[in-house]
């Protein structure tokens, strides 16, 4: 059994609720352990993230938060900076899934993040624990 940090940049609480269920849903079943982190904003993600790995606490981990187009630039700042951070991560040799949401509406999001539809979350979730287990393959 690993423990496993879900990170959650909390912008859209009710959203947020959905796909921390879809993530909490898969790695509890899959025997995990799981723990929520808050962070304010979806930038802030990786760098909890890497943060939280220095703790040695954690075999893997899922970014969730949701990032919906505005009338600024700022939602191609966030949505790609977040990615690319966690990315970064992810070649760090963290296993990281990234369940940010990056959406033009706020129903996009709501199909996205609901674990009876598009479960992004639960995704995120999987993705992480595939990444685990390829690290302890190839260790």
């Amino acid at each position: 059994m690993a423990t496993v940090l879900i990170v959650e940049a909390r912008f859209y609480a009710h959203l947020n609720d959905l796909l921390i269920a879809g993530a909490r849903g898969v790695l509890e079943r899959a025997g995990h352990s799981v723990e929520v982190l808050t962070v304010p904003g979806a930038l802030e993600v990786p760098a909890a993230i890497a943060l939280a790995a220095e703790s040695g606490r954690y075999e893997a981990f899922v970014g969730l938060g949701v990032v919906i187009r505005g009338e600024t630039y700022h939602f191609e700042i966030v949505s790609g900076e977040s990615a690319r951070g966690i990315m970064a991560l992810t070649l760090d040799g963290l296993a990281v899934g990234n369940g940010i949401l990056t959406v033009e509406n706020e129903a996009q999001a709501l199909v996205r993040a609901d674990p009876a539809q598009a479960d992004k979350g639960g995704g995120a979730a999987e993705a992480a624990l595939a990444l685990m287990a390829l690290r302890e393959r190839f260790a």
